[in-house]
């Protein structure tokens, strides 16, 4: 099988509830999202789609992502895409860095493997270990008793665990933190994220002021020393997102006992190959993860659900049904919440087919 050509479309994904709103008076009201085809000579396709939360979240922005698509495809065309290793060669070779631009190609590939051997991308990926995925509901930022409310919301639709957006101004941080979690009821799970929004001194007023409650912190600082630093001096749960956008990093963080828990977003890794990577040293180092992405629409919800899938349940904090929190959906088979929880795809590969009708023509097209 030989990759014969590349489509992009450009998508935009609008939210259910207006706007999204983390640390640093940061918001999203429309997602751009890119969508990319891997056409090859056996007549099948793969689809892999990324969506940056925004440009100023990690590394990446939306436009960069089409214009390293740009740079690289030409590069990959001819590639066996069963073969992921020559690949991954192929694209580092031409592009250094930029793993949001690879991880939708990445993420294709998975798919053309899985079509191509009649097999869903989480069996390839180690196996369906829970074909029911329990999801989290990010609680975007708002002022305390909105938030409180907005997650007795979600919680009555089925959600029973939640990630709260601080990393604002540590009194109200502290506020949103007590309000929320007043709401929950025995069984629930709560995580303060602050999306690198603290200093060290915030940082720390804060988890002291919330030592008495069952929550986990999340990447409280900017940097990784500052985010141990915290750790060091506090006995809540500590979870590592930003921090960790490669091998060496969990390697470094893990051995210095820094987090519990890590969050692996599949395009700061640059896709699902090495997602697994980080993924399975996890299991192996006792570590819980959230598996998902930085955003997306129907096809990087059915990535998202097959890594999840294949992942331990005993290491799986939760995943995320991204296409649930935008209006628009582009394609069949793509998985649906259905209460706190989403199950897989059917059929091989990631199991979802864009309807092309409604996207109309590519972008742009490589061959």
């Amino acid at each position: 099988m030989k990759i014969t050509g590349i489509r992009v479309w450009r998508i935009e994904l609008p939210l259910k509830e207006g706007s999204y709103r983390w640390a640093g008076g940061k918001s999203v009201d429309v997602f751009d999202s890119t969508l990319i085809a891997l056409d090859t000579d056996a007549g099948f396709t793969g689809w892999g789609e990324v969506c940056p939360l925004g440009p100023v979240y990690l590394p990446a922005y939306a436009a960069g992502v089409r214009g390293g698509i740009r740079e690289l495809g030409p590069h990959v065309l001819g590639l066996d895409p069963r073969e992921h290793g020559r690949l991954w060669q192929a694209m580092d070779g031409r592009l250094k860095g930029h793993p949001f631009v690879k991880s939708g190609l990445d993420m294709a590939a998975w798919d053309l493997l899985g079509k191509a051997t009649g097999l869903p991308v989480a069996t390839l990926l180690g196996g369906i270990m829970q074909p029911e995925i329990t999801l989290y509901r990010a609680v975007s930022q708002l002022p305390a008793d909105e938030m409180a409310a907005n997650l007795r919301v979600h919680r009555e639709s089925g959600y029973r665990r939640f990630q709260l957006k601080v990393g604002g101004e540590p009194d109200e941080d502290i506020a949103r933190i007590r309000a929320c979690h007043a709401v929950l009821a025995p069984g629930d799970l709560l995580v303060a994220d602050a999306n690198t929004g603290w200093l060290p001194a915030d940082a720390l007023r804060v988890v002291n002021a919330v030592r008495d409650l069952d929550v986990f912190i999340e990447q409280p600082c900017q940097s990784f020393e500052e985010c141990r630093a915290v750790r060091e001096r506090t006995c809540l749960p500590f979870v590592l997102d930003e921090s960790i956008d490669g091998l060496e990093p969990l390697l470094h963080a893990a051995n210095l006992r820094a987090m519990d828990m890590v969050n692996i977003k599949l395009s700061k890794l640059g896709g699902l190959t090495q997602a697994r990577l980080l993924r399975d040293l996890c299991v192996r180092l006792g570590l819980l993860m959230i598996i998902e992405d930085s955003w997306g629409g129907d096809v990087a919800t059915a990535a998202i659900a097959h890594a999840a899938a294949s992942t331990p349940e005993r290491n799986l904090f939760a995943a995320t049904d991204f296409n649930g929190y935008v209006t628009r959906s582009f394609a069949d088979g793509a998985p649906r919440r259905e209460g706190g929880f989403m199950r897989l795809p059917d059929g091989p590969g990631l199991g979802v087919t864009p309807r092309l009708d409604e996207l109309g023509q590519p972008l742009f097209t490589i061959t």
